[in-house]
């Protein structure tokens, strides 16, 4: 069952045209099996809030960083807007079991495609603008992405740790590393995660975040030390 109301919490705002915010969450396959229900999917609302998207992180990088040049300000952009890291800010507030989607896609793993998600959060972004304007829209973006934001100038952050601790353990011929929450507290606005990194069946890391997956990005930081310190 799809619960606006909790996206729009999870958002920080409540919309005034409700269905904007229902069309951002109608998937291409929902159009498919169920013609005439909504006029169209979300792809629309993707493309537009892609480019509001881009814009905010561009603003934002601009802004906090005056030190860094062109190439570096482009390669932190592209590490925020990329698909996996979107996808990971969508799973974060439940947007992957709100989406409307074809019986087909949804048997197939749908609600938890990245690109499923990458562009339903998309499409959210530009409902928000197209309902009430930019200033609003960049405050969803800095709620949803803003710890993201924050991490890249920690070099450790930069990448994608949990990319690199596959690639590490791999090259050592060890079996992928699982990750898993083990503590969690505070109000429902403001969560801190606890997460473990268990590699060969030996925790390998731990790490905090007010988001499960920064929790988990964090635990494989202090893995990938201490990889780096035993090699």
């Amino acid at each position: 069952m799809v619960r606006e109301e909790e996206l729009e919490e999870a958002l920080g705002v409540r919309f005034l045209d409700a269905g904007l915010l229902r069309l951002a969450l109608v998937h291409s396959s929902y159009i498919n099996e169920n013609p005439g229900v909504f006029p169209e999917s979300n792809e629309r609302l993707e493309f537009l809030g892609d480019a509001v998207l881009g814009m905010v992180v561009a603003e934002e990088l601009y802004a906090a960083n005056p030190d860094w040049p062109e190439g570096k300000l482009t390669q932190a952009r592209a590490a925020l807007v990329q698909e996996a890291t979107l996808a990971e800010a969508a799973r974060d507030i439940g947007l992957g079991e709100m989406l409307r989607m074809g019986r087909g896609e949804e048997a197939g793993g749908g609600r938890e495609r990245a690109s499923n998600l990458s562009a339903g959060l998309e499409a959210v972004i530009g409902a928000v603008f197209l309902d009430q304007g930019y200033k609003v829209a960049r405050e969803v973006v800095l709620r949803v992405l803003g710890e993201w934001l924050s991490s890249l100038g920690e070099p450790e952050m930069s990448a994608n740790p949990k990319s690199a601790l596959q690639e590490a353990v791999q090259a050592e011929g060890l079996p992928s590393p699982t990750y898993r929450i083990v503590h969690e507290e505070g109000a429902d606005h403001d969560r801190l995660f606890v997460a473990e990194v268990t590699v060969g069946g030996e925790v390998a890391g731990r790490g905090e975040g007010k988001r499960k997956s920064l929790a988990e990005q964090a635990a494989a930081v202090e893995a990938l030390r201490g990889f780096a310190q035993s090699s």
